[in-house]
C-alpha cells in the first residue's frame, strides 16, 4: 500500500509531552494513525493522551513494538533524539524540527550510511501522509487529502512544505487522490532525497503518477530527472521549481535554496527536467492541472 507508511505503521513521538509533540500527536491519533506511545526522557512510566510515555526509543520499541517515530524536540536536542531512534533500529524516522545545525546532520548522515534499511526524512520537513492507510506523520493537513480511485493516485514529493500542501489540495480538488505524500525538507544535509522517493513511487503499484516539487539551489532535482529518464519503469510525472525570480547569492527561505557558483538556478532546473520528460507547471497554481493533463495524455 503505497510507500514508507501503511496500516502496519506503529508510530511513536519523540518530544511527546511538549507543546508541538502533544498537538501533532493528537492530530495524528484523530486521523486514525496507530500512535502507540511517545518518548520524553525523565517522564517514563506516565501516560499522555492516553498513551504510554517512555524514557528512550529502545524502551518504546521493546514495550509497544514501535517501528516509526516523529521528532518534535528543540534543535539542540535533535542529534541525540535521532541517534536514539537509529540505535533502536526503527524503520522510519521523521524529523520535523527546523534549525538543526549542519554539523549535527553530518554526523547523522554518517550513522545513516551504516543503516541503509532505515528511511530518515527531514529535518525541517512537513513529514508524510498516506490517506488510504489513515497514517499521518508530521504536520501535513489531513483534511486536504483524498484516497483517489485506481488510476488516479498521485505520489507527491517536495522540498517545500507549503507547496506540498498546495499540490495535495489541487490534486484533490480536480478529482485525483494521493498515494503517499512526502515532504523531504529544504535543508542542504538531509535524509531521503528526490531520487530515493521517486524510485519508490515508480516501483509502487498504488502510485499512478508523480508530482515533484523542487526549489532553486543544489542539484538534486537534476539528479532525480536524470534517474527518471533512465529508469525502466515509466509513469506520468509533473513538476514545479520554486524560485524563478530569486537573485543569485540570496538564500530564499530554506537553507538549501540558494543559487551559488552559477548553479541551481530555476531556469536551468526547469530546462533539464523537461529534457528528461518531466512536464513542469508554469506557476504554483497550475500544479494540479499539469498533473491531470500529463496523466490523461500518458501512454
Amino acid at each position: 500500500m503505497a510507500i514508507l507508511i501503511d496500516k502496519n505503521t506503529r508510530l511513536i513521538c519523540q518530544g511527546f509531552t511538549g507543546h508541538q509533540g502533544s498537538f501533532n500527536s493528537h492530530e495524528s491519533i484523530e486521523y486514525g494513525t496507530n500512535l502507540v506511545g511517545g518518548v520524553t526522557p525523565g517522564k517514563g512510566g506516565t501516560v499522555h493522551l492516553g498513551k504510554p510515555v517512555f524514557n528512550s526509543v529502545k524502551e518504546a520499541k521493546d514495550a509497544v513494538d514501535a517501528n516509526a517515530t516523529m521528532i518534535y524536540v528543540p534543535a539542540k536536542f535533535v542529534k541525540s533524539a535521532i541517534i536514539d531512534a537509529i540505535e533502536a533500529d526503527l524503520s522510519v524516522i521523521v524529523c520535523i524540527t527546523d534549525g538543526v545545525p549542519a554539523m549535527d546532520m553530518l554526523e547523522i548522515r554518517a550513522r545513516l550510511d551504516e543503516k541503509k534499511h532505515i528511511s530518515f526524512i527531514g529535518p525541517n520537513c512537513p513529514g508524510l501522509i498516506n490517506s488510504e492507510a489513515r497514517c499521518k506523520i508530521g504536520i501535513i493537513p489531513a483534511y486536504i487529502t483524498s484516497v483517489g480511485a485506481q488510476g488516479k493516485r498521485i505520489g507527491v514529493v517536495s522540498r517545500s512544505g507549503t507547496l506540498t500542501y498546495e499540490a495535495i489540495d489541487q490534486t484533490t480538488k480536480i478529482g485525483l487522490g494521493q498515494s503517499t505524500c512526502v515532504g523531504i525538507g529544504g535543508d542542504p544535509i538531509h535524509g531521503l532525497g528526490f531520487t530515493d522517493v521517486i524510485k519508490m513511487f515508480l516501483d509502487d503499484k498504488d502510485t499512478d503518477g508523480i508530482v515533484m516539487i523542487g526549489e532553486i539551489g543544489g542539484s538534486e532535482e537534476e539528479e532525480a530527472a536524470d534517474f527518471i529518464s533512465k529508469y525502466h519503469i515509466k509513469k506520468p510525472i509533473a513538476g514545479f521549481i520554486a524560485g524563478s525570480t530569486a537573485p543569485a547569492g540570496r538564500r530564499m527561505g530554506h537553507a538549501g535554496a540558494i543559487i551559488s557558483g552559477g548553479k541551481g538556478a530555476a531556469k536551468d532546473k526547469i530546462a533539464f527536467l523537461e529534457k528528461c520528460g518531466v512536464v513542469v507547471a508554469p506557476t504554483p497554481a497550475h500544479i494540479g492541472d499539469t498533473m491531470l493533463k500529463v496523466l490523461n495524455n500518458f501512454k
